[in-house]
C-alpha cells in the first residue's frame, strides 16, 4: 500500500531495536538532526546516542573519518559494553562502509554496524537490520532472531489488517471521552456483570497500560473481573527485564494477572487472547495497549472499552465494534527511562469515580 501519511521510520526501529539489545551507545552516522526527537528520548531511557554531524563536505567526500573519531571518543569517554552505529539516507547514499570504519577505528568495545535507512516502507526493517549483525556477533541466538521475525511479521500483519496501516489515510482522534467511557465500565463491574481486563502491549509501553487494570481494580476490588497481562519471560534482555518489572509492580498492588504472551507478542498474541475471551464468555472486556490485534470474531456480543496510545487507531477499532475507545496521548514519551508503573490518564479517571 503506498501511505499518504507519516509512518514509523526504520531508523529510529534500528535505535530502539539497539537500545533492547543493551547497547549503551548508539552512533547515527549522518546529520546532526537525524531523528532528533527520538534520540533525545532514548537518552532518557539510558542509551547514549552521538552523531557524526555529517554536513555538506562528508555528502561529497564521504564520512570514514568523522565515524572513526566518533566510535574511539565513545570508547575512551563511556567505556560502553556494547556499540551500534545506525546507518542513515546519507551513509546509504553516499555508500558508506559502516563496518570498514569500526575495524579501522581499532576500538575494543564489541560493535555492530547496522545498514539502514529511511527510504523502507515499513519500520520493521531497521528491526531486523539491526538483530541480524547482532546474532553475527553473538549477542543473541540464531533461534533468537528467527522468533524476532516470526512476531515482527505478526505485528505487521496485525497493522495492515485493522491497524493504522489499514487504509491510504485515517484521520486522527481523540477518541471518547474518559470519564463517559470510566463511568459505564464502573458501572457494569459494580452490577455484577462479568468482566475481562486483557493488557496486550508493545514493549515498554506496558508501564503504563498495566495501570489501567490496576486502577480497574483498585475501583472496583470485588467485581468479577479476570485479569490477562502479557508478560510472559520471553524476548531481548531490555524486555524480558521490563515485564519482569511491570509483572512485580502489579502483583506489589493487588493484582496477580494471567500470563498470556509476551511483550514482543503483542502481533500474534491476539488469536490467543481471543480463546481465552470465548472460555470466559464475559459481558465486557478492557482490552488495552494494541486491542486491534484480537479479531473481531471474538469480541462478538461483549461490550469492548479499548485504550490505544495510536490517534489514528480510533476508527479501525470502531469499526471491529468496540464500542467505547480512548487515547492515551503521549503515552510513550512518558513510559521512556522508567522503572516502575507509571499512571495513565485513563486510570486516573477511573479513581475519581469514586
Amino acid at each position: 500500500m503506498q501511505y499518504i501519511q507519516p509512518r514509523p521510520s526504520s531508523i529510529v526501529a534500528g535505535l530502539y531495536t539497539a537500545r533492547d539489545l543493551g547497547v549503551d551507545v548508539a552512533i547515527l552516522h549522518g546529520p546532526s538532526g537525524c531523528s532528533f526527537k527520538h534520540a533525545r528520548l532514548l537518552e532518557e531511557d539510558g542509551m547514549r546516542v552521538l552523531t557524526t554531524s555529517l554536513a555538506d563536505n562528508e555528502f561529497i567526500f564521504g564520512g570514514h573519518d568523522p565515524l572513526m573519531r566518533v566510535l574511539r571518543y565513545a570508547e575512551k569517554e563511556f567505556a560502553p559494553r556494547r556499540i551500534a552505529v545506525i546507518g542513515t539516507c546519507v551513509a546509504m547514499i553516499i555508500g558508506e562502509d559502516l563496518q570498514s570504519a569500526i575495524h579501522d577505528a581499532g576500538i575494543t568495545t564489541p560493535a555492530i554496524a547496522v545498514d539502514i535507512h529511511a527510504g523502507f516502507r515499513e519500520n520493521i526493517d531497521g528491526v531486523i537490520a539491526t538483530l541480524e549483525p547482532a546474532a553475527a556477533a553473538g549477542w543473541i541466538s540464531s533461534d533468537e532472531l528467527e522468533r524476532q521475525r516470526y512476531h515482527l511479521g505478526k505485528a505487521n500483519e496485525v497493522e495492515r489488517l485493522r491497524g493504522a496501516a489499514s487504509r491510504n489515510y485515517i484521520e486522527p482522534s481523540r477518541g471518547d471521552l474518559k470519564h463517559v467511557a470510566a463511568q459505564r465500565l464502573v458501572e457494569l463491574a459494580d452490577d455484577g456483570a462479568t468482566g475481562v481486563a486483557v493488557m496486550n502491549a508493545k514493549k515498554e509501553t506496558a508501564y503504563m497500560f498495566a495501570d489501567e487494570l490496576l486502577a480497574l481494580h483498585d475501583v472496583c476490588p470485588d467485581a468479577a473481573i479476570t485479569y490477562v497481562a502479557n508478560l510472559e519471560d520471553r524476548g531481548l534482555p531490555k524486555v524480558r527485564e521490563d515485564a519482569a518489572r511491570i509483572l512485580a509492580g502489579m502483583r506489589e498492588r493487588g493484582v496477580d494477572p494471567e500470563l498470556l504472551g509476551a511483550l514482543d507478542e503483542y502481533g500474534a498474541n491476539g488469536s490467543a487472547v481471543g480463546e481465552r475471551l470465548r472460555e470466559l464468555a464475559p459481558d465486557f472486556a478492557l482490552l488495552v495497549g494494541v486491542p486491534h490485534a484480537v479479531p473481531a470474531e471474538y469480541t462478538e456480543g461483549i461490550e469492548c472499552f479499548s485504550v490505544t496510545n495510536g490517534p489514528r487507531q480510533v476508527a479501525p477499532l470502531r469499526e471491529l465494534g468496540h464500542r467505547h475507545v480512548v487515547v492515551e496521548i503521549d503515552l510513550h514519551p512518558k513510559t521512556l527511562g522508567v522503572r516502575d508503573i507509571v499512571e495513565s490518564e485513563f486510570g486516573a479517571v477511573l479513581r475519581s469515580m469514586r
